[in-house]
């Protein structure tokens, strides 16, 4: 395995129990030092993969390319992790809006409360909601127990507020367990993240089917594809969007999917002073302007069920029987 590629301690599956073991303990400005401390010594090591993976290109088997023969694909998602990224929702939403585009917002079942008029606002203006999982606790996928147990209480949501989409808290993941759920697609991979505390990387920066043991296939998973803006702006303190411009060009090169995940929980709408773990909502509008200036036309920019009711009607295309990746 080449330096570059060496994955960093914390992707250890030791370290990652240990961090979630620990983390409700620590104050959340120690947590945010500790790992930007980390994230920064890694980057030199990291440089051959991260943010782009030259071996993660090959589209999959059976692959036609895009609608109108688009040139790549583009697919906003959000994930809420707390009380004031619910709050902020309305506000990111009125940005894309404003600016001709729609989202997905993942929402988490049991952390905080959902209102029903803000589902409602979010579909009726012709966005996407998601399941985020229960809790944002780390521990889904530690035994089968606990994944059946909250297994049910997604499915039930899912019917519940009629939704088809599911990513995982922390992006951990098991895609032969994510099965069990009722979903249409799922969120949980990335195509590289050595930022991420479990491997889990699905390797390309196309969609594909996930095919379980029994032959049937049962979803479609879309990796997120940019570096996320958590990762960016808050652990490494980025102060610009250029690994984001770097990264979507290179995937829009090579005719893929740009995925990207951004958390309404860390942006500052203007309302005071950027917190630690804020940044600036200009760093997103520029990043939205800058895809509509320089792509204009190029791209086929869709919800993420969109994508994977495109895929599923790919009948050429090969699925993936997943392995237990918990």
């Amino acid at each position: 395995m080449e330096e570059g590629r060496k994955n960093p301690f914390w992707k250890k599956p030791f370290v990652s129990r240990v961090y979630y073991g620990i983390k409700p303990l620590v104050p959340r400005r120690v947590q945010i030092l500790v790992r930007r401390f980390f994230y920064k010594r890694a980057l030199s090591r990291i440089s051959s993969s991260w943010p782009i993976d030259p071996a993660v290109a090959q589209p999959p088997e059976g692959w036609v390319g895009w609608p109108e023969q688009k040139r790549f694909a583009l697919v906003l998602t959000h994930d809420v992790e707390s009380q004031r990224g619910v709050d902020r929702c309305r506000q990111l939403a009125q940005l894309e809006m404003e600016l001709g585009f729609r989202s997905s917002f993942n929402f988490l079942l049991k952390k905080y409360d959902t209102p029903n008029g803000l589902r409602a606002y979010l579909q009726e203006g012709g966005f996407e909601v998601g399941i985020h999982g229960c809790y944002h606790d780390g521990k889904k996928f530690s035994s089968r127990e606990i994944f059946l147990e909250r297994a049910a209480i997604i499915n039930w949501h899912l019917r519940e507020w009629d939704v088809c989409g599911f990513r995982a808290p922390s992006m951990q993941c098991n895609l032969d367990w994510i099965g069990d759920l009722d979903i249409e697609y799922d969120l949980s991979t990335f195509d590289t993240d050595p930022f991420e505390t479990q491997d889990g990387g699905a390797g390309t920066i196309f969609p594909f089917k996930v095919e379980r043991s029994n032959g049937r296939v049962s979803f479609v998973e879309l990796p997120y594809t940019l570096p996320q803006d958590s990762t960016l702006f808050v652990m490494l303190g980025e102060n610009n969007i250029d690994i984001w411009k770097e990264k979507l060009d290179w995937v829009a090169e090579k005719r893929g999917m740009v995925l990207v995940n951004v958390h309404p929980d860390y942006i500052n709408f203007g309302e005071g002073k950027v917190g630690l773990e804020e940044y600036p909502i200009q760093y997103y509008e520029q990043f939205l302007n800058y895809i509509k200036e320089t792509y204009e036309g190029q791209f086929y920019h869709a919800l993420p069920r969109e994508i994977a009711n495109y895929v599923i009607g790919n009948k050429d295309l090969m699925a993936v029987v997943p392995h237990e990746t918990a």
